[in-house]
């Protein structure tokens, strides 16, 4: 019986097996199951007898269950197993299990196991208390190391082990993907070796090699698919836009009353070249709050226009596509009143499309984009919406891009025989590891220097658990601001509803998530006591994500004139929002934002002439790790630092939720931190493999590999470009 990657699991192991695999792990095929990797192994060279159990310290051991005792708990309902476990040291020891009837099933005389925890006192005897455990079969007595995998309640890590062990006996060697120039270049174990020896190490170096070969599959396979898509893009034709000598882009560029720094001369020169070409641009510009790089948005969108080809700039939110719009207005001023009393004469027109605009003004719009009048379209993803009709779009601006899904970029990609130009833009510096994974298809640029003029923002905590009159200070703070003609934003977590709006904080990433603290701080619910309270007087205004769309727009209006002291929000101002008189920002429960979160909402001040001030409000004690975060930030206004800070602290399935799709991912051992040099050595492999084969036609098991990695359902959009 031949048995490879896709062979079916239930003849194999039989049906009961088979149907409890796919219903607990979605597995069904001995590929799935092969590469449900352990999670970690027990090493029976450094088990620790019985007899040896020192107080305090995490022991694992092998032991027989001798005797079992269950009795109700004395102080809460429900019962407790009590167990005399008893190995070959002759030691015997206590442990306890509580929730009886969840174990007692597993754990009964004569069962011998693995037994993991940290031993205890009680009684004056040493005990475990609720230790983990994976019961043991005869087979798993010979071997020298134990594998422990991903499992659930109905089906345990041993019956997991048992299959795998099954199918492994059975499997052929498998055909390896990796061509042997790259094998034997990087030191690499056979793919065959490889999952067995994962699975079943004889020697510690069995997991290591085993693992690294399993991460080169996945880092190869992750820059294959991103390589496939680049060559598909650069397959299309796209317009060719090159600068048009005395038109719009050169009307506006004598008219700048600043000039433009090195770094946005240089992606300048960089995005102007791509423009000029016959394939798609497909370029990312990061940079740091405060980069500028919304003015080499705009000279891109220039140049297109010039060439008779309109522009589309989509935000994530409606608040900062109505934003967009006015400064964009307010910058090109008489080059942007296309079709006005005196207009300059080769204006174009801004016009802001989104889903909340009354009906006239949406049909006014929609026709501004069809008839090209619109040499420039603003909006939210209303844009991409298939009854837009552009007459000629040559560019997509897209802000943000980790907002939008790579479908939802692709729908405007994909309009018409040509494909737009793509120019990305995000304010949250990405790591060099993240930008080559999950951007890999894109090409980086990278705005390291502030214009000149920004000014400098003091980041400070205040400590409310250490010193809680340090409150008062910070509401005066506001008023000694607002006080010489300044403007402050106040930041909550919450909207104040029960439901979790859609602007509120991510939850943060370790012990701030404590269920016994008291809910997050919510605007609804302080705004009135700050009225009547530390900011009576003032002038107060309300901005949050589940306002109506006119509402928000209204608010944001009057805080940029001045009409508004105080703006109190939510993490709907995180981006993108430009008053250059607000000086002062106050995060409240500012545990319960991610780093890049808190180094973007402190850029929303700084933007003038007046220095900037954003006080970090807590409630967690020092020497938590909550606290830690925001000293980082308070000692640092670098991004691209706090970017890396970042993904350390976050689930790194969070970043690379761009390439994976559910449960089913290809990418179970591959990490951005950890694996950065095979990250890159991957890319460059990639490149050259797709170089030589197109479509990796003649590279089925590279291609196969694609396939693993990146899943059916996410790698739709490479037949999208």
């Amino acid at each position: 019986m031949n048995v490879d990657l896709d062979s079916a699991l239930e003849p194999l192991i039989g049906r009961k097996s088979a149907d409890l695999l796919a219903a607990q792990l979605e597995i069904s095929t001995v590929g799935e199951l092969v590469r449900h990797y352990p999670r970690r192994y027990v090493d029976r060279g450094k088990l620790t007898p019985i007899t040896g159990l020192e107080l305090g310290e995490h022991a694992t051991l092998v032991a027989q269950v001798e005797k079992t005792t269950t009795r109700e708990m004395r102080a809460r309902r429900g019962t407790m197993l009590q167990v005399v476990l008893r190995d070959e040291s002759g030691g015997s020891l206590d442990c306890t299990f509580f929730n009886a009837h969840k174990v007692k099933h597993l754990v009964y005389p004569g069962v011998r196991a693995v037994f993991s925890g940290k031993v205890g006192m009680f009684n004056q005897k040493l005990q475990l208390t609720h230790p983990q455990f994976e019961p043991l079969d005869e087979t798993d007595e010979v071997r020298p190391f134990l594998s422990v995998y991903p499992a659930t309640g109905k089906l345990g890590s041993q019956v997991i082990a048992k299959c795998v062990r099954i199918v492994l006996d059975m499997l052929d060697d498998p055909t390896d993907p990796l061509p042997p120039k790259i094998r034997d270049r990087e030191k690499l174990t056979e793919l065959g070796r490889a999952l067995r020896r994962i699975h079943v190490p004889e020697v510690e170096a069995d997991i290591h090699a085993a693992r690294h070969r399993l991460v080169w599959d996945e880092a190869l396979g992750v820059q294959l698919a991103l390589a496939l898509r680049r060559q598909a893009t650069a397959a299309r034709p796209a317009p060719r836009c090159p600068p048009v000598a005395g038109g719009l882009l050169d009307a506006f560029d004598a008219a700048l009353p600043f000039t433009l720094t090195a770094g946005q001369q240089e992606v300048g020169a960089q995005v102007a070249a791509d423009l000029g070409r016959a394939h798609p641009m497909n370029r990312l510009v990061q940079g740091d709050v405060g980069a500028g790089k919304t003015i080499i948005a705009l000279r891109a969108m220039l140049q297109v226009v010039d060439s008779g080809q309109q522009a589309a700039m989509l935000a994530p939110t409606e608040v900062l596509a109505a934003q967009h719009a006015r400064s964009l207005r307010a910058m090109l001023g008489p080059l942007a009143q296309g079709g006005e009393l005196g207009a300059a004469e080769r204006a174009t027109r801004v016009t802001l499309l989104t889903g909340s605009l009354g009906a006239r003004a949406k049909k006014q719009a929609l026709l501004d984009a069809q008839s090209g009048e619109a040499g420039i379209m603003v909006g939210t993803h209303a844009l991409i919406q298939d009854r837009v009709g552009f007459a000629d779009l040559g560019l997509v601006v897209v802000d943000e891009q980790h907002r939008f899904g790579v479908e939802q970029r692709d729908a405007l990609r994909g309009r018409g025989d040509r494909a737009p130009h793509m120019l990305v833009m995000t304010a949250t510096p990405i790591p060099r590891t993240v930008a080559m994974t999950v951007y890999g298809d894109l090409t980086v640029s990278s705005l390291r220097e502030l214009p000149r003029g920004r000014s400098p923002i003091a980041t400070s905590v205040v400590p409310l658990a250490e010193k809680p009159q340090w409150f008062a200070s910070v509401w005066r703070r506001v008023r000694d601001e607002v006080a010489k003609g300044h403007q402050a934003y106040v930041v909550f977590p919450r909207v104040g509803e029960s439901a979790r709006a859609e602007d509120d904080s991510e939850p943060p990433p370790d012990d701030a998530s404590d269920e016994a603290r008291r809910p997050p701080l919510a605007v609804l619910d302080i705004a009135p006591r700050l009225a009547e309270g530390a900011l009576e007087g003032l002038r107060l205004g309300i901005l949050h994500g589940k306002l109506p769309s006119d509402e928000k727009d209204a608010v944001m209006r009057s805080f940029e004139r001045g009409e508004l002291d105080v703006l109190l929000a939510t993490t709907v101002i995180e981006v993108g929002v430009d008053v250059p008189n607000a000086t002062a920002i106050v995060i409240l429960d500012a545990e319960r934002f991610g780093l890049s979160q808190l180094h973007q909402l402190r850029g929303r001040v700084g933007r003038g002439s007046a220095p900037g001030v954003c006080l970090l409000v807590t409630e967690m004690p020092e020497a938590t790790a909550a606290r830690e975060r925001l000293a980082a930030v308070e000692g640092t206004t670098d991004g691209f630092e706090l970017a890396r800070l970042d993904l350390e602290l976050r689930r790194e399935g969070d970043v690379l939720g761009a390439l994976q799709s559910g449960r089913r991912s290809g990418l179970r051992l591959l990490s951005l931190l950890k694996h950065e040099d095979v990250i890159a050595k991957a890319q460059v492999y990639a490149a050259d493999l797709v170089a030589h084969d197109p479509g990796l036609v003649h590279s089925p098991g590279l291609a196969a590999l694609v396939g693993e990695v990146v899943t059916d359902d996410r790698a739709e959009y490479l037949d999208k470009v």
